[in-house]
């Protein structure tokens, strides 16, 4: 499946924080986010949840859920949640299925050693559950503000 822009959004559909469970099919009809990042609790990946918890009355009024995906556990994301008192959904890929079928299970690189991991990147899908946009390799400052700027074009 591409995750090219103008391109179905393949499917998702997991267990995300307080036990509940999202899916892309269940949020036809209208624009959602879905942004993956490396692991909870670290510098950017929680600068970048609390940038788009930010805004989530902004993403809200517009009738467009925020959903953060890494393969930590759904306990991890609880916890990384309460901590910073987190307004996105944040969903629990474990076995890296929806990371393989989004294309953000890459090859990365770290003071020269290689390894697999989750690129930070994230896809607005419009209410035709198409990818409106996609942001590869984001770099956190302003992005979420990016985003939001993009859903409100979607009109």
């Amino acid at each position: 499946m591409s995750t090219d822009e103008r391109q179905p959004a393949p499917a998702l559909d997991l267990p995300t924080d307080n036990g509940g469970r999202i899916s892309l099919a269940a949020l036809r009809g209208k624009p959602a986010v879905v942004y993956f990042y490396p692991k909870d609790d670290t510098t950017g990946c929680t600068r970048e949840a609390q940038d788009f918890t930010a805004l989530s009355a902004d993403f809200a009024a517009l009738g467009c859920p925020v959903i953060g995906v890494s393969r930590d556990t759904v306990k991890k994301h609880d916890k990384f949640k309460a901590k910073y008192d987190l307004a996105v959904v944040l969903a629990s890929d474990e076995d890296g299925a929806a990371c393989e079928a989004w294309g953000v299970w890459v090859e990365k690189k770290l003071y020269g050693r290689e390894y697999m991991g989750i690129e930070r990147a994230t896809f607005l899908i419009d209410a035709q559950g198409r990818i409106a946009r996609a942001w590869r390799n984001v770099k956190v400052a302003d992005h979420a503000a990016e985003v939001l700027a993009a859903a409100r074009a979607l009109g």
